[in-house]
């Protein structure tokens, strides 16, 4: 698929997570086969008041491409100079969040509160795709709650602002990640639009990243929670889209080698003492079901050093 003049090569891409999806996680999802990546989002406000954090989260390496930085907000010329100013870490694409559900986000009137005002949303979306010259897309969701569902009307807004591209989370503001997906509304919002269209929501396992293609005919589907302590789902997504099997998840040994290099990688841009904060809760996702991890996650919660995480990795290796 294309974004504007950006090739998609794959079959599935990284979600914004906020807290998750930092430069780090990205390379590694990426190296794993994920087509397409996108960064955490960013505040627009944040990036007018030369914010040292909101600059710091829109840093791209160079192993990352195509990737995207997300921008949030709710006045158009802010966000559109946020836009204009992320061009200067070399994104591909421009990602506009208008889908998070965070009660913090909710508050300033941004995230999927834009859902409640669809002509707001569009005059943002088309200063933003006005300012910028590489193509701008936009996340959202289904609507603010059941009884306001209006994705598809959303979508026809966003395709009519100047949007390449849009993702569709398939739940409301009010479902919050539960309960499952309305695969239906992301079918109606793929049949309304001609501009791509990728489905989120649910991916949990290749077969479920083919039966959202299947059913919707969307063109990439994004992964989030799926990838958490498993960057490895989207090389099994690849492999079952190929050759119609896919590799086991690697065994325990394996999984902490690779939890191992995702700390490295951490503590590299961050600092160790960041960085081992960082990886908490990582720790937590690589260690999910693996016999015996039950009984270290106290001590995988409060890891202070890379020594400390590399002794438990042992000790969980030992435990299978």
């Amino acid at each position: 698929m294309k974004i504007g003049n950006v090739e998609i090569k794959g079959y599935a891409s990284l979600a914004p997570m906020a807290g998750v999806a930092d430069m780090p996680f990205r390379i590694l999802c990426k190296n794993f086969g994920a087509a397409y990546t996108v960064g955490e989002m960013v505040s627009a406000k944040g990036v007018s008041m030369n914010d040292k954090k909101s600059q710091e989260l829109m840093r791209i390496d160079k192993r990352e491409h195509p990737t995207a930085i997300q921008i949030f907000g709710n006045e158009p010329e802010t966000m559109a100079q946020a836009a204009r100013y992320a061009l200067s870490f070399e994104p591909d694409i421009i990602d506009i969040n208008m889908g998070c559900p965070a009660p913090k986000i909710i508050k300033n009137r941004s995230g999927s509160y834009l859902m409640k005002d669809p002509p707001l949303a569009g005059k943002i979306i088309k200063a933003v795709s006005e300012s910028v010259s590489i193509p701008v897309t936009v996340k959202f969701r289904t609507g603010w709650d059941a009884s306001s569902i209006n994705c598809v009307e959303f979508a026809k807004i966003a395709e009519a602002n100047g949007a390449a591209a849009i993702t569709i989370h398939g739940r409301t503001k009010e479902q919050m990640y539960a309960p499952p997906v309305n695969i239906e509304m992301i079918t109606q919002v793929k049949k309304a639009v001609k501009i791509p269209v990728i489905g989120n929501g649910d991916i949990f396992t290749p077969e479920e990243a083919k039966q959202m293609y299947e059913i919707t005919g969307c063109d990439l589907v994004m992964v989030g929670r799926g990838s958490l302590g498993r960057p490895w789902l989207f090389s099994q997504i690849n492999e079952f889209f190929e050759g119609g099997t896919y590799s086991p998840d690697p065994s325990p040994e394996e999984r902490m080698k690779i939890m191992l290099s995702h700390a490295e990688s951490i503590c590299e841009l961050k600092g160790m003492n960041l960085g081992m904060c960082e990886i908490r809760k990582h720790a937590l996702w690589y260690t999910k079901g693996l016999r015996g991890s039950a009984k270290l996650r106290n001590e995988f919660s409060t890891v202070k050093t890379f020594d400390e995480l590399k002794e438990l990795s042992e000790r969980v290796i030992t435990m299978t």
